[in-house]
C-alpha cells in the first residue's frame, strides 16, 4: 500500500511499469595544498567599516556629511585584511575568482564548472588566506574619483609575498593536476588592486603569481 500518495520503489503499478529505486552515493571531496609566490607586488584595499558607516549616514540624511581631513596612516591601516590574530591576509574568494576566470584560457572546461568543482578555504569569520610576507609598505597613488576628480589613496602593498592555498575539489570530476593548472593560470589575472584582470580603467600589472609547489 502507498502512504500519502507515494508508491514504494520496485512496485508494479497499474500500467505494468516499474518504479526504479534511486541509489545515490556521497560525492567525495579532497583537499590539496598549493604554494603560490607573487611575481609582482600585491596591493590591497579593504572597504573599511568607517567608509561603510559614512555611506549609510549619507544615504539616510539629506545633509551631506562634512568631509574629514585625510589621515594617510589610518587609511593605510584600514586597507589591510587582518585575521582575528592580527596576521595579514587576503579574501579566499578573491583567489577563487582568479582561478575561475582562468577557465577562459583552457578548452574543455567552463567557468561555471570551476565554480562548482573547487572551493578555496580561508580562515576566520571573513575567510581570509594568510599572507606570507614582511610588514606591508604604504603606497601613495593618485586616483580619479567621481567625475574625474583627482584624489590621493593610501594603501598597503606586499612585496615579496606568497600564500599557501587549501583547495577543496571533486576528484571524480576534475584531477589534481587540472586544479593545479587552473591555479597557476589564475596568477595571470592576479588579485588585488590594479591586477591584470581588473575592470576597465583599473587594470594594471600587480598581484600576479605562479605556482611554486
Amino acid at each position: 500500500m502507498s502512504t500519502n500518495g507515494i508508491k514504494p520503489s520496485n512496485v508494479v503499478t497499474t500500467d505494468s511499469s516499474v518504479v526504479p529505486t534511486i541509489h545515490l552515493q556521497r560525492i567525495e571531496r579532497e583537499i590539496m595544498q598549493v604554494q603560490l609566490t607573487g611575481t609582482a607586488p600585491l596591493i590591497v584595499h579593504r572597504f573599511d567599516e568607517k567608509a561603510k558607516q559614512m555611506m549609510l549616514e549619507a544615504q539616510q540624511s539629506k545633509t551631506r556629511a562634512k568631509k574629514e581631513a585625510k589621515d594617510p596612516v589610518a587609511q593605510f591601516e584600514a586597507s589591510r585584511y587582518l585575521l582575528p590574530d592580527g596576521r595579514d591576509g587576503f579574501p579566499a574568494v578573491g583567489f577563487k575568482a582568479a582561478i575561475v576566470g582562468a577557465a577562459r584560457l583552457f578548452d574543455g572546461i567552463t567557468m561555471v564548472q570551476v565554480k562548482q568543482l573547487i572551493r578555496v578555504l580561508g580562515e576566520g569569520p571573513n575567510q581570509y588566506v594568510p599572507l606570507e610576507s614582511d610588514e606591508p609598505s604604504m603606497r601613495e597613488d593618485t586616483v580619479r574619483v567621481g567625475q574625474g576628480t583627482a584624489d590621493l589613496r593610501y594603501r598597503a602593498q606586499y612585496h615579496p609575498w606568497s600564500v599557501t592555498l587549501l583547495i577543496e575539489y571533486v576528484p571524480s570530476q576534475i584531477s589534481m593536476e587540472s586544479v593545479a593548472a587552473l591555479v597557476d593560470a589564475g596568477g595571470i589575472g592576479g588579485v588585488g588592486e590594479w591586477r591584470p584582470s581588473a575592470p576597465k580603467g583599473a587594470t594594471g600589472s600587480y598581484g600576479t603569481w605562479e605556482v611554486t609547489r
